[in-house]
């Protein structure tokens, strides 16, 4: 990763020479998206490296040669996942002999895709399968936090610290097959992406290349829509393991190291996990029983586990022995999580909000605006403009608009609680009450709520 950062460093410091000193040629013209995805496709297959968009093809030669596979199901072009960006991968001196170890497929697009086998974060546009030819996963590797941030989730390093891992627990298959069982979940409802009842119309199981290949694709990121607009069509609440998938550790007051295993560096006082004797230093080896190759893995662990709460009993290295740990988690603990930084907050805003863009209000911001030190305030930061994500305009919402009371709840401190408010207590068609502060004065306003 450093090495990355001081490229890039060298290279504007070069280009900037460059411009001062009037030399730099015309920009070539900017891509589209649709010429990146076909360039990205003619660059792989000419390099063979990775098996492109095939994953009969991949599942045949692992059967065939006894390797584990890698799919990395990746979203094209994707700048913000660019430092773990294939061309890094392959080149990584340390990564490159581990990789060489697997058969290798780049997955583009999940049409068709068999979602009883690739169960992930569909927020992400970058996450790694390693399995067996079989089927049986061995882990998942790719997290993020934040939309734009992932240095504090991946890394190079922790990709071959996966790596690793799946290579150890593959020498030892199948005789571990057992507790690598629930490293798939139960099966879902729908099959394959384009069967949801918001693709089907508009997509089929492959891509296509002989028109708009771009279009054609069906992200990552829609196969959560989707499952929330079937839901929500059904005028039924939607449930928190869909509204907050795959708990980040640091919710829990877990704070793992990127560029290890699953490896503890931080736990914040009074959290659950400083509650459950997690400590600095400690390496998860197991977790409800599953081998841990990642901070991935960690995550699907936490996203089968009941909203409800429950126990979830840990196997740790410390100190150079192992030690039982158990996590407690009350009921309600996956809403400790965010969800405002996904892209799934776009669709929630307008099904929640009518299509309005908030943020807690800081404490300096607060005595500015002149309001509580304490209670709700979410700050409107932006008010949709267009179709579904206008109705709050439409209601007469303006940005600058601070939300002081929601649907008579005054406790919603967060975006993220006000989504979730909205979404599991009104259907399309209900309208709730909003208090806002506007230029320092009280309004009432009325807000309709849609599909």
């Amino acid at each position: 990763m450093k090495r990355w950062w001081m490229g890039a460093v060298l290279v504007w410091g070069a280009c900037s020479v460059l411009v001062q000193i009037g030399q730099v040629q015309a920009e070539e013209p900017k891509k589209t998206r649709e010429q990146k995805v076909r360039e990205d496709r003619e660059k792989h297959e000419a390099r063979g490296y990775w098996i492109y968009n095939d994953l009969v093809k991949g599942f045949a030669e692992s059967q065939q040669s006894g390797k584990p596979m890698i799919v990395i199901l990746r979203c094209l072009p994707c700048e913000e996942c660019v430092k773990l960006d294939d061309e890094l991968m392959d080149n990584d001196p340390a990564l490159r002999p581990l990789l060489d170890k697997f058969v290798r497929v780049r997955v583009v697009g999940t049409n068709g895709l068999d979602l009883s086998l690739f169960q992930f974060d569909t927020d992400q546009s970058f996450t790694a399968f390693l399995l067996n030819a079989d089927g049986t996963i061995y882990g998942r590797f790719g997290t993020r936090s934040h939309r734009t941030e992932w240095i504090g989730d991946v890394s190079l390093e922790g990709m071959a610290q996966a790596l690793e891992g799946a290579l150890e627990l593959h020498a030892d298959f199948p005789a571990n097959k057992a507790s690598l069982a629930a490293k798939r979940g139960p099966k879902p409802e729908i099959a394959s992406p384009e069967l949801f009842p918001e693709l089907k119309e508009k997509y089929t199981s492959t891509l296509n290349y002989k028109g708009n290949v771009v279009q054609s694709c069906i992200h990552c990121h829609q196969i959560g829509d989707a499952q929330r607009d079937m839901i929500r069509s059904r005028r039924q609440p939607i449930p928190d393991q869909v509204l907050f998938p795959y708990p980040h550790p640091k919710a829990l007051g877990m704070v793992l190291n990127p560029k290890e295993r699953a490896t503890v560096t931080e736990v914040t006082a009074e959290s659950l996990a400083a509650k459950a004797g997690f400590r600095a230093g400690d390496r998860i080896e197991t977790l409800a029983g599953q081998p841990i190759l990642s901070m991935a893995d960690v995550q699907w662990v936490l996203h089968q586990t009941d909203a409800a709460g429950g126990s979830v009993n840990a196997q740790i290295q410390r100190g150079g022995k192992s030690v039982p740990v158990t996590l407690k988690l009350p009921a309600g603990w996956r809403r400790l999580d965010d969800i405002a930084w996904r892209s799934s907050s776009w669709g929630l805003r307008r099904m929640a909000t009518g299509g309005l863009f908030t943020v807690a209000m800081t404490p300096e911001e607060r005595k500015a605006a002149g309001v509580p030190e304490s209670g709700m305030a979410l700050l409107v930061k932006h008010v949709g403009q267009y179709g579904p994500h206008a109705t709050a305009k439409q209601a007469g919402f303006q940005n600058g608009d601070i939300i002081t009371e929601f649907d008579g709840r005054s406790d919603l401190s967060r975006e993220a609680d006000l989504l979730a408010h909205g979404v599991t207590q009104h259907f399309p068609g209900d309208t709730v009450k909003v208090k806002i502060l506007r230029g320092g004065q009280p309004r009432q306003m009325t807000l309709p709520l849609q599909k």
